[in-house]
């Protein structure tokens, strides 16, 4: 039997994707985003590309050298590259979600290492006291009466 894998997002960024849902300005940038980086977007213009060069243009009365569609791809690659900046801010602060939960991890398990510690030296002058006591109960029953 197979076993299903199963991954559980991480707490800070499960918030952050709630706050992003909750922004119409986020969503439709994802969505855009995610588009822009699929393949779909690729064959897309291919398609797109090859039909206005295999027409020459006509059906958008753009012939050659192709004054518009220059203007168009000038004008998405505009779109595009403030699309992948967004998307680079996004992965910064996911980054910085989880770096910011791995410190308070780091503070958390020092403190608990410092309780540890106190702990220890505790046990360790506890024993040093049992021992000090049973050396002198021995002492005291083992001497010459």
């Amino acid at each position: 039997m197979g076993q299903s894998k199963t991954t559980t997002m991480h707490p800070g960024l499960v918030r952050l994707g709630e706050q992003r849902a909750a922004s119409v300005q986020n969503r439709v940038a994802d969505g855009i985003t995610w588009f822009a980086g699929s393949m779909w977007f690729v064959y897309l213009h291919v398609v797109l590309f090859a039909y206005w060069i295999l027409t020459d243009g006509t059906p958008f009365n753009d012939p050659f050298p192709f004054g518009l569609l220059t203007m168009i791809v000038s004008l998405e690659a505009i779109f595009l590259s403030t699309f992948v900046m967004i998307s680079q801010n996004r992965a910064d602060l996911r980054r910085q979600v989880l770096a910011d939960h791995e410190w308070q991890l780091v503070q958390d398990e020092e403190q608990q290492n410092e309780e540890l510690l106190t702990i220890s030296r505790q046990l360790l002058e506890l024993t040093q006291r049992v021992h000090t006591l049973t050396t002198e109960m021995h002492t005291t029953i083992n001497a010459p009466k």
